[in-house]
């Protein structure tokens, strides 16, 4: 599964929502919930009821180029650790057995409050708590990746094999420009050591296309870079200039045509990956948890799909017993670009 994501639309619908709602009373009544019958301490879920999301942080101390957040957000502020077990316990009392921590930066959590990251810290705590039994990391930022989270994560069984890890280009320069604090080498270096150090991890980035100068070749460059690495999940981003960062003082110079096929050269290519790693499942078995029913399907999730953005695993509900939010062991049947068909061992 792959989105086409815009810049301009997404901070829109960011900036859009904290307009709308903007008193606890209209968020209740936006989540139908009554405010004398609802403890403040009482969190309130929108996912389905076995997995949800886990803000570790708001904010963001980076300065990249070409986002706005940190003009919207504000600077980096994370949660205590103790505030986030205490919402931990909670959830995981009310059937969440999937946790997925998110924030803007999660590798950078915990350095305004501890003076040093302390997000292995915090997953090791989580993945303690008693009913958890998945924990998801999503947008780790590459400059200074914390080398200790990688052993974490091949050590503990409950720590999902999966780096959502934005790359945004290989070119140095461009990298340079966009204010990222890596080069072409250190980001090969990088995902070299992730591999070497957690083989069956699943590689999920993103990237722009169209970043003001971006010359023909330096699209070539990051052409090969996506063949080079066949990442297990990619999205893909037409640059989009926003008032107020760095990037928007720079000639957006590449015309949205040529923005659109370079955007559908990557996603070609993508395609074509995807489709080769998903074959290459057939026959295998897999550990899945189930999300929603769909058709004939049940609509399930290995621990190297995040929901929403990745990849579903499609299985054949035959005997009509399949529970929504259970782990399962799967054979994959059959495979296409997106999805893979299963039948419960």
């Amino acid at each position: 599964m792959y989105t086409v994501y815009s810049y301009t639309s997404l901070f829109s619908d960011i900036y859009c929502t904290i307009s709308l709602i903007t008193t606890m009373d209209e968020l209740l009544k936006f989540l139908s919930a009554n405010f004398e019958k609802t403890n403040v301490h009482t969190r309130l879920l929108s996912t389905p009821e076995h997995y949800a999301y886990l803000k570790i942080a708001e904010g963001c101390d980076r300065s990249c180029s070409f986002c706005a957040i940190p003009l919207i957000r504000g600077k980096h502020v994370s949660r205590s650790i103790e505030d986030l077990i205490e919402e931990t316990k909670i959830l995981a009392n009310k059937g969440v057995r999937e946790l997925i921590l998110i924030s803007q930066d999660v590798t950078y959590y915990g350095v305004d409050l501890y003076g040093s990251k302390k997000i292995t810290e915090l997953v090791q705590k989580i993945s303690e708590v008693e009913g958890i039994e998945w924990v998801r990391l999503n947008y780790l930022y590459p400059h200074q990746f914390p080398m200790d989270l990688l052993s974490v994560m091949a050590e503990n069984p409950k720590v999902c094999e999966y780096i959502d890890i934005p790359f945004q280009h290989i070119s140095t320069r461009i990298l340079q420009s966009m204010k990222r604090a890596s080069t072409k080498e250190e980001t090969y270096n990088l995902i070299q050591t992730i591999r070497e150090k957690v083989p069956n991890a699943a590689l999920r980035t993103t990237l722009i296309v169209g970043y003001p100068g971006e010359t023909e070749d330096e699209f070539e460059e990051l052409k090969t870079f996506v063949n080079d690495i066949k990442f297990d999940r990619l999205g893909v981003f037409r640059y989009s200039p926003e008032e107020g960062t760095a990037a928007f003082e720079l000639e957006d110079d590449v015309s949205d045509e040529v923005k659109q096929i370079r955007m559908d050269e990557i996603m070609e290519i993508q395609q074509d990956i995807s489709l080769q790693k998903n074959q290459e499942k057939i026959g295998k078995k897999l550990h899945v948890l189930t999300d929603r029913f769909e058709g004939e399907y049940v609509v399930g999730r290995t621990m190297q799909d995040s929901p929403e953005v990745d990849n579903e695993v499609l299985i054949l509900d035959e005997n009509e017993d399949i529970k929504l939010g259970n782990f399962y062991t799967v054979e994959i049947t059959e495979a296409d670009v997106f999805d893979v068909i299963a039948r419960v061992c």
